[in-house]
Protein backbone atom coordinates (compact mmCIF):
# COMPACT_ATOMS: atom_id res chain seq x y z
CA UNK A 1 0.00 0.00 0.00
CA UNK A 2 1.37 3.28 -0.73
CA UNK A 3 -0.24 6.84 -0.14
CA UNK A 4 -0.32 10.31 -1.61
CA UNK A 5 -0.50 13.31 0.35
CA UNK A 6 -1.59 16.72 -0.75
CA UNK A 7 -1.06 20.01 1.20
CA UNK A 8 -3.48 22.71 0.65
CA UNK A 9 -1.74 25.64 2.66
CA UNK A 10 -4.24 28.05 3.02
CA UNK A 11 -6.94 28.75 5.98
CA UNK A 12 -9.54 31.54 6.54
CA UNK A 13 -8.08 32.84 9.55
CA UNK A 14 -5.12 31.29 12.23
CA UNK A 15 -6.09 28.75 15.22
CA UNK A 16 -4.41 30.48 18.30
CA UNK A 17 -2.45 26.81 18.77
CA UNK A 18 -1.42 25.76 15.25
CA UNK A 19 1.80 25.69 13.76
CA UNK A 20 1.31 23.76 11.10
CA UNK A 21 2.47 25.80 7.50
CA UNK A 22 -0.58 27.81 5.98
CA UNK A 23 -1.24 31.40 4.77
CA UNK A 24 -4.66 33.17 5.21
CA UNK A 25 -3.91 35.01 1.97
CA UNK A 26 -5.71 33.26 -0.99
CA UNK A 27 -4.72 35.50 -3.74
CA UNK A 28 -2.12 32.51 -4.89
CA UNK A 29 -4.61 29.52 -4.34
CA UNK A 30 -5.48 28.84 -8.53
CA UNK A 31 -1.52 29.58 -9.12
CA UNK A 32 -0.70 27.12 -5.82
CA UNK A 33 -3.62 24.40 -7.57
CA UNK A 34 -1.34 24.31 -10.76
CA UNK A 35 1.96 23.94 -8.89
CA UNK A 36 0.39 20.44 -7.36
CA UNK A 37 -0.61 19.57 -9.94
CA UNK A 38 3.08 20.26 -11.66
CA UNK A 39 4.97 18.79 -8.80
CA UNK A 40 2.31 15.37 -9.22
CA UNK A 41 3.66 15.15 -12.60
CA UNK A 42 7.32 15.81 -11.91
CA UNK A 43 7.70 13.57 -9.49
CA UNK A 44 5.54 10.63 -11.21
CA UNK A 45 8.87 8.61 -11.93
CA UNK A 46 9.10 7.95 -7.90
CA UNK A 47 5.65 5.82 -7.59
CA UNK A 48 6.46 4.20 -10.95
CA UNK A 49 6.20 1.39 -9.14
CA UNK A 50 3.84 1.67 -6.63
CA UNK A 51 0.16 1.28 -6.70
CA UNK A 52 -1.96 4.39 -4.76
CA UNK A 53 -4.26 3.20 -2.47
CA UNK A 54 -4.66 6.41 -0.31
CA UNK A 55 -5.18 9.88 -1.95
CA UNK A 56 -5.36 12.57 1.19
CA UNK A 57 -6.46 16.80 1.45
CA UNK A 58 -4.09 17.85 4.46
CA UNK A 59 -3.41 21.49 5.68
CA UNK A 60 -4.30 23.90 5.96
CA UNK A 61 -7.98 23.60 5.37
CA UNK A 62 -8.46 21.73 2.08
CA UNK A 63 -12.11 23.06 2.00
CA UNK A 64 -11.06 25.90 1.08
CA UNK A 65 -10.89 24.97 -2.20
CA UNK A 66 -14.14 24.26 -4.85
CA UNK A 67 -14.78 20.67 -6.10
CA UNK A 68 -13.61 21.63 -9.38
CA UNK A 69 -10.00 22.78 -7.65
CA UNK A 70 -10.26 19.11 -6.20
CA UNK A 71 -11.51 17.30 -9.30
CA UNK A 72 -8.18 19.06 -11.13
CA UNK A 73 -5.63 17.93 -8.44
CA UNK A 74 -7.28 14.11 -8.31
CA UNK A 75 -7.43 13.89 -12.17
CA UNK A 76 -3.80 14.57 -11.74
CA UNK A 77 -3.13 11.85 -9.73
CA UNK A 78 -5.34 9.67 -12.20
CA UNK A 79 -3.26 11.05 -15.49
CA UNK A 80 0.31 10.34 -13.84
CA UNK A 81 -0.08 7.47 -11.04
CA UNK A 82 -1.38 3.81 -10.83
CA UNK A 83 -4.51 4.49 -8.84
CA UNK A 84 -6.37 0.64 -6.72
CA UNK A 85 -9.92 0.54 -8.34
CA UNK A 86 -11.10 2.06 -4.71
CA UNK A 87 -8.76 4.47 -3.41
CA UNK A 88 -9.50 6.10 0.18
CA UNK A 89 -9.47 9.76 -0.72
CA UNK A 90 -10.16 11.64 2.25
CA UNK A 91 -10.94 15.49 2.16
CA UNK A 92 -10.24 17.27 5.75
CA UNK A 93 -12.61 20.15 5.88
CA UNK A 94 -14.02 23.13 8.64
CA UNK A 95 -17.45 22.88 9.24
CA UNK A 96 -17.73 26.60 8.22
CA UNK A 97 -16.84 25.31 4.91
CA UNK A 98 -19.21 22.73 4.62
CA UNK A 99 -22.57 24.45 3.41
CA UNK A 100 -25.04 21.44 1.81
CA UNK A 101 -24.09 22.84 -1.47
CA UNK A 102 -20.50 22.18 -0.71
CA UNK A 103 -21.10 18.79 0.75
CA UNK A 104 -23.49 17.71 -1.99
CA UNK A 105 -20.80 19.01 -4.78
CA UNK A 106 -17.72 16.90 -2.67
CA UNK A 107 -20.41 13.82 -2.86
CA UNK A 108 -20.62 13.75 -6.81
CA UNK A 109 -16.69 14.27 -6.65
CA UNK A 110 -14.57 10.87 -6.21
CA UNK A 111 -13.89 12.15 -2.58
CA UNK A 112 -14.97 9.13 -0.55
CA UNK A 113 -14.45 10.03 2.92
CA UNK A 114 -14.50 13.56 5.28
CA UNK A 115 -12.53 14.35 8.37
CA UNK A 116 -13.75 17.51 9.85
CA UNK A 117 -12.28 19.78 12.17
CA UNK A 118 -14.94 20.00 15.25
CA UNK A 119 -12.33 20.19 18.20
CA UNK A 120 -15.00 20.97 20.48
CA UNK A 121 -18.66 21.16 20.55
CA UNK A 122 -19.02 24.25 22.99
CA UNK A 123 -18.20 27.57 22.16
CA UNK A 124 -16.27 28.87 24.53
CA UNK A 125 -13.08 25.94 23.52
CA UNK A 126 -13.58 26.97 20.02
CA UNK A 127 -13.37 31.14 20.86
CA UNK A 128 -10.54 30.39 22.78
CA UNK A 129 -9.01 28.19 19.81
CA UNK A 130 -10.16 31.13 17.70
CA UNK A 131 -12.04 28.52 15.29
CA UNK A 132 -13.70 29.89 12.42
CA UNK A 133 -17.01 28.06 13.24
CA UNK A 134 -19.35 28.10 15.81
CA UNK A 135 -20.69 25.01 18.26
CA UNK A 136 -23.83 25.34 16.13
CA UNK A 137 -22.15 24.69 12.78
CA UNK A 138 -19.89 22.19 14.61
CA UNK A 139 -23.51 19.96 15.07
CA UNK A 140 -25.31 20.42 11.83
CA UNK A 141 -22.02 19.75 9.35
CA UNK A 142 -22.05 16.46 10.61
CA UNK A 143 -25.92 16.14 10.01
CA UNK A 144 -26.07 17.26 6.84
CA UNK A 145 -22.70 15.35 5.94
CA UNK A 146 -23.80 12.01 6.98
CA UNK A 147 -26.65 12.06 4.71
CA UNK A 148 -24.10 11.99 1.49
CA UNK A 149 -21.07 10.37 3.88
CA UNK A 150 -20.85 7.13 5.49
CA UNK A 151 -17.25 7.24 5.94
CA UNK A 152 -16.67 10.39 8.18
CA UNK A 153 -13.89 11.04 11.11
CA UNK A 154 -14.19 13.82 13.02
CA UNK A 155 -11.06 15.64 15.00
CA UNK A 156 -11.68 16.73 19.17
CA UNK A 157 -8.90 18.21 21.19
CA UNK A 158 -9.01 17.30 24.90
CA UNK A 159 -6.72 19.09 27.41
CA UNK A 160 -8.54 22.50 26.71
CA UNK A 161 -7.68 24.77 29.92
CA UNK A 162 -10.84 25.03 32.20
CA UNK A 163 -12.56 22.24 30.18
CA UNK A 164 -13.59 19.88 33.11
CA UNK A 165 -14.16 16.13 32.80
CA UNK A 166 -17.72 16.72 32.63
CA UNK A 167 -17.80 19.17 29.82
CA UNK A 168 -15.07 16.42 27.70
CA UNK A 169 -17.67 13.81 28.08
CA UNK A 170 -20.47 15.79 26.75
CA UNK A 171 -17.90 16.53 23.58
CA UNK A 172 -17.58 12.67 23.22
CA UNK A 173 -21.15 11.73 24.23
CA UNK A 174 -22.43 14.29 21.49
CA UNK A 175 -20.06 12.64 18.50
CA UNK A 176 -21.18 9.97 19.73
CA UNK A 177 -25.31 11.01 19.25
CA UNK A 178 -24.02 11.74 15.70
CA UNK A 179 -23.22 8.50 14.32
CA UNK A 180 -19.75 9.18 13.52
CA UNK A 181 -17.51 6.01 12.95
CA UNK A 182 -14.07 7.36 13.63
CA UNK A 183 -12.58 9.89 15.90
CA UNK A 184 -9.33 11.31 16.25
CA UNK A 185 -8.40 13.16 19.20
CA UNK A 186 -5.60 14.82 20.50
CA UNK A 187 -4.29 16.54 23.49
CA UNK A 188 -3.84 20.31 23.32
CA UNK A 189 -0.28 21.67 23.54
CA UNK A 190 1.38 24.51 23.36
CA UNK A 191 3.54 25.17 20.61
CA UNK A 192 6.17 27.83 20.18
CA UNK A 193 5.44 30.94 18.63
CA UNK A 194 1.65 30.58 18.58
CA UNK A 195 -0.99 33.23 19.80
CA UNK A 196 -1.77 30.41 22.51
CA UNK A 197 1.70 30.15 23.53
CA UNK A 198 1.82 34.08 24.12
CA UNK A 199 -1.35 33.93 26.01
CA UNK A 200 -0.12 31.83 28.57
CA UNK A 201 2.52 33.58 28.96
CA UNK A 202 1.19 37.13 29.23
CA UNK A 203 -1.03 35.40 32.09
CA UNK A 204 -4.36 35.19 30.02
CA UNK A 205 -5.13 32.01 29.55
CA UNK A 206 -4.40 29.43 31.71
CA UNK A 207 -1.55 26.47 30.97
CA UNK A 208 -2.11 23.51 29.75
CA UNK A 209 -2.23 20.38 32.24
CA UNK A 210 -0.51 16.97 31.81
CA UNK A 211 -2.93 15.76 34.93
CA UNK A 212 -6.16 16.99 33.07
CA UNK A 213 -5.02 15.90 29.62
CA UNK A 214 -4.33 12.27 31.29
CA UNK A 215 -7.42 12.07 33.03
CA UNK A 216 -9.30 13.13 30.01
CA UNK A 217 -7.59 10.64 27.44
CA UNK A 218 -8.60 7.87 29.85
CA UNK A 219 -12.23 9.19 30.09
CA UNK A 220 -12.12 8.98 25.60
CA UNK A 221 -10.41 5.61 25.67
CA UNK A 222 -13.27 3.89 28.02
CA UNK A 223 -16.14 5.68 26.58
CA UNK A 224 -15.48 4.91 23.45
CA UNK A 225 -14.15 1.87 23.59
CA UNK A 226 -17.25 1.13 25.03
CA UNK A 227 -19.25 2.17 22.50
CA UNK A 228 -17.82 0.15 20.13
CA UNK A 229 -14.81 1.93 18.77
CA UNK A 230 -10.86 0.13 18.45
CA UNK A 231 -7.80 2.75 19.91
CA UNK A 232 -6.16 1.51 16.76
CA UNK A 233 -3.74 4.16 17.65
CA UNK A 234 -3.15 6.18 20.81
CA UNK A 235 -5.20 9.31 19.39
CA UNK A 236 -7.42 7.38 16.53
CA UNK A 237 -10.35 5.76 17.68
CA UNK A 238 -12.27 3.73 14.92
CA UNK A 239 -15.39 1.08 14.31
CA UNK A 240 -14.59 -1.72 12.45
CA UNK A 241 -14.09 -0.94 8.80
CA UNK A 242 -13.44 2.62 9.37
CA UNK A 243 -10.02 3.02 10.54
CA UNK A 244 -8.14 5.16 8.34
CA UNK A 245 -6.06 3.47 5.35
CA UNK A 246 -3.82 6.93 4.68
CA UNK A 247 -2.72 7.15 8.50
CA UNK A 248 -2.62 2.93 9.46
CA UNK A 249 -0.13 3.17 6.08
CA UNK A 250 2.18 5.92 7.59
CA UNK A 251 2.60 3.80 10.86
CA UNK A 252 2.81 0.92 9.51
CA UNK A 253 6.32 2.75 7.30
CA UNK A 254 4.81 2.29 4.00
CA UNK A 255 6.17 4.41 0.93
CA UNK A 256 3.93 8.14 0.47
CA UNK A 257 4.60 11.15 -1.68
CA UNK A 258 4.05 14.32 0.02
CA UNK A 259 2.86 17.00 -2.52
CA UNK A 260 3.07 21.07 -1.85
CA UNK A 261 4.51 23.04 0.50
CA UNK A 262 5.98 21.48 3.52
CA UNK A 263 5.10 18.32 2.86
CA UNK A 264 6.80 15.26 3.94
CA UNK A 265 7.50 11.57 1.65
CA UNK A 266 8.71 8.75 2.61
CA UNK A 267 9.93 5.78 -0.28
CA UNK A 268 11.50 3.07 2.57
CA UNK A 269 15.20 4.34 2.64
CA UNK A 270 15.00 8.27 2.25
CA UNK A 271 12.40 10.82 3.94
CA UNK A 272 12.12 14.33 2.40
CA UNK A 273 10.29 17.76 2.89
CA UNK A 274 9.27 20.32 0.62
CA UNK A 275 9.96 24.09 2.06
CA UNK A 276 7.57 25.49 4.16
CA UNK A 277 7.31 28.77 1.92
CA UNK A 278 4.53 29.44 -0.80
CA UNK A 279 6.11 32.19 -2.88
CA UNK A 280 9.15 30.22 -2.99
CA UNK A 281 7.42 26.89 -3.26
CA UNK A 282 5.39 28.48 -6.32
CA UNK A 283 9.16 29.88 -7.91
CA UNK A 284 10.56 26.55 -7.93
CA UNK A 285 7.74 24.53 -9.55
CA UNK A 286 7.23 27.11 -12.17
CA UNK A 287 10.51 26.58 -13.37
CA UNK A 288 10.25 22.83 -13.23
CA UNK A 289 12.31 22.44 -10.11
CA UNK A 290 11.94 20.42 -6.76
CA UNK A 291 11.85 23.01 -4.00
CA UNK A 292 12.86 19.74 -1.36
CA UNK A 293 15.71 18.41 0.97
CA UNK A 294 16.10 14.79 1.37
CA UNK A 295 18.15 12.96 3.91
CA UNK A 296 18.79 9.14 3.92
CA UNK A 297 17.69 7.05 7.08
CA UNK A 298 20.26 4.99 8.83
CA UNK A 299 19.42 1.22 10.67
CA UNK A 300 19.27 3.41 13.52
CA UNK A 301 16.83 6.20 12.29
CA UNK A 302 14.43 3.63 10.78
CA UNK A 303 14.44 1.17 13.76
CA UNK A 304 13.67 4.25 16.34
CA UNK A 305 10.83 5.27 13.96
CA UNK A 306 9.67 1.52 13.56
CA UNK A 307 9.67 1.54 17.78
CA UNK A 308 8.14 5.03 17.63
CA UNK A 309 5.60 3.99 15.57
CA UNK A 310 4.63 0.38 16.77
CA UNK A 311 4.25 1.06 20.07
CA UNK A 312 1.43 4.33 19.18
CA UNK A 313 -0.67 1.32 17.50
CA UNK A 314 -2.27 -2.13 18.49
CA UNK A 315 0.22 -3.52 15.89
CA UNK A 316 2.71 -2.80 18.58
CA UNK A 317 6.47 -3.80 17.45
CA UNK A 318 7.73 -6.86 16.53
CA UNK A 319 10.80 -8.03 18.38
CA UNK A 320 11.55 -10.95 15.40
CA UNK A 321 11.21 -7.90 12.89
CA UNK A 322 13.15 -6.14 15.11
CA UNK A 323 16.15 -8.69 14.97
CA UNK A 324 15.32 -9.24 11.05
CA UNK A 325 15.80 -6.10 9.72
CA UNK A 326 17.94 -4.30 12.33
CA UNK A 327 20.30 -7.10 14.10
CA UNK A 328 19.81 -8.69 17.19
CA UNK A 329 21.91 -6.04 19.04
CA UNK A 330 18.87 -4.11 18.45
CA UNK A 331 16.13 -6.61 19.54
CA UNK A 332 18.35 -7.16 22.76
CA UNK A 333 18.60 -3.55 23.82
CA UNK A 334 14.70 -2.78 23.43
CA UNK A 335 14.24 -5.75 25.36
CA UNK A 336 16.78 -4.58 27.62
CA UNK A 337 15.74 -0.62 27.96
CA UNK A 338 11.65 -2.15 28.61
CA UNK A 339 12.68 -4.14 31.27
CA UNK A 340 11.46 -1.47 33.74
CA UNK A 341 8.30 -0.52 31.75
CA UNK A 342 7.36 -4.53 31.85
CA UNK A 343 7.46 -4.49 35.38
CA UNK A 344 5.76 -1.28 35.97
CA UNK A 345 2.85 -2.81 34.05
CA UNK A 346 3.79 0.17 31.46
CA UNK A 347 4.43 -2.37 28.55
CA UNK A 348 3.37 -6.15 27.82
CA UNK A 349 4.85 -8.93 25.45
CA UNK A 350 2.01 -10.79 23.58
CA UNK A 351 3.72 -13.65 21.99
CA UNK A 352 6.33 -12.36 19.90
CA UNK A 353 4.93 -8.41 20.00
CA UNK A 354 5.92 -5.29 22.86
CA UNK A 355 2.33 -3.36 23.43
CA UNK A 356 1.35 -0.66 25.32
CA UNK A 357 -1.16 -1.96 28.07
CA UNK A 358 -3.91 0.41 28.74
CA UNK A 359 -1.76 1.76 32.13
CA UNK A 360 0.39 2.63 29.35
CA UNK A 361 -1.09 4.06 26.55
CA UNK A 362 -1.44 7.72 27.12
CA UNK A 363 2.52 7.70 27.94
CA UNK A 364 3.26 5.66 24.69
CA UNK A 365 5.83 8.47 23.06
CA UNK A 366 7.88 8.41 26.45
CA UNK A 367 8.18 4.95 26.85
CA UNK A 368 9.22 4.40 22.54
CA UNK A 369 11.99 7.09 23.24
CA UNK A 370 13.23 4.95 26.03
CA UNK A 371 13.80 2.02 23.31
CA UNK A 372 15.35 4.14 21.28
CA UNK A 373 19.09 3.31 20.40
CA UNK A 374 21.02 6.47 19.82
CA UNK A 375 24.77 5.36 19.60
CA UNK A 376 25.02 2.08 16.59
CA UNK A 377 25.35 2.94 12.95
Amino acid sequence: MSGIYIHIPFCKQACHYCDFHFSTSMGKKEAMVSALRKELLLRKEEFKDEVVETIYFGGGTPSVLDAEEIQFIIDSVYDNYKVAGNPEITLEANPDDLSTEKIMALFKSPVNRLSIGIQSFFEEDLKLMNRAHNASEAENCIREASAYFDNISIDLIYGIPDMDNERWKHNIEKALSLGIPHISSYALTVEPQTALASFIKKGLVKNVDDEVAQAHFYILSETLEAAGFESYEISNFGKPGYFSKNNTAYWQQKKYLGIGPSAHSYDGVRRGWNINNNPKYLRAIEKGELPMETETLSVTDTYNEYVMTGLRTIWGVSLSRIASDFGKNYREYALIQAEKHLRDELLHIEGDTLLTTKKGRFLADGLASDLFMVNLG
